[in-house]
């Protein structure tokens, strides 16, 4: 069974390029050359996308193997197969790492359970409003945007579903 998904570095110093890469070759087991570019927000950083292919997991192991650098800004995604939910994981320096459930279109997912447990335990409303905004991984998306928003106009990677 295969998957795929998206790593974006939306920063990283010039220096630990070469070990972004190989860090990816290494999980993916095949070399990885990712197109370089200049991250406006930041002077002196660099950003990249790379569309992957592996098993279900993979993205997972993918945001393990960049988390050894602290200083990268990165997202991994990966999209629902058959038997396995699709993830969503964040990166940012001075939160670390949030992960999520992913559904098909790429939203995050927070289980029935889950919701359940936050509603019972919360004491008011702006309470049960600050945990599903952590839940949501809000405050990582807030960091991220203004990466993102930067890298307009350069060619994006998108992933279709055919078949």
């Amino acid at each position: 069974m295969r998957t795929r998904g998206v790593v974006y570095v939306h920063s990283t110093p010039l220096a630990v390029c070469p070990h972004v890469e190989w860090a990816l070759a290494r999980v993916l087991g095949t070399p990885v050359r990712l197109d370089w570019a200049s991250q406006p927000i930041e002077p002196g950083a660099r950003r990249a996308d790379y569309v992957w292919t592996g098993r279900p997991g993979t993205g997972g192991d993918l945001a393990g193997a960049l988390k050894q650098w602290p200083m990268l800004r990165f997202e991994v995604t990966e999209e629902p197969s058959p038997g396995a939910d699709g993830e969503r994981i964040m990166h940012v320096p001075s939160r670390g790492l949030f992960r999520a459930t992913a559904s098909a279109n790429g939203d995050i997912m927070i289980g029935e359970d889950r919701l359940r447990f936050l509603i019972a335990n919360s004491k008011s409303h702006e309470t049960l409003a600050h945990t599903l905004e952590r839940e949501l991984g809000s405050a990582w998306d807030a960091e991220l945007e203004p990466y993102r928003l930067a890298a307009d106009g350069e060619p994006v990677s998108l992933l279709t579903r055919v078949g």
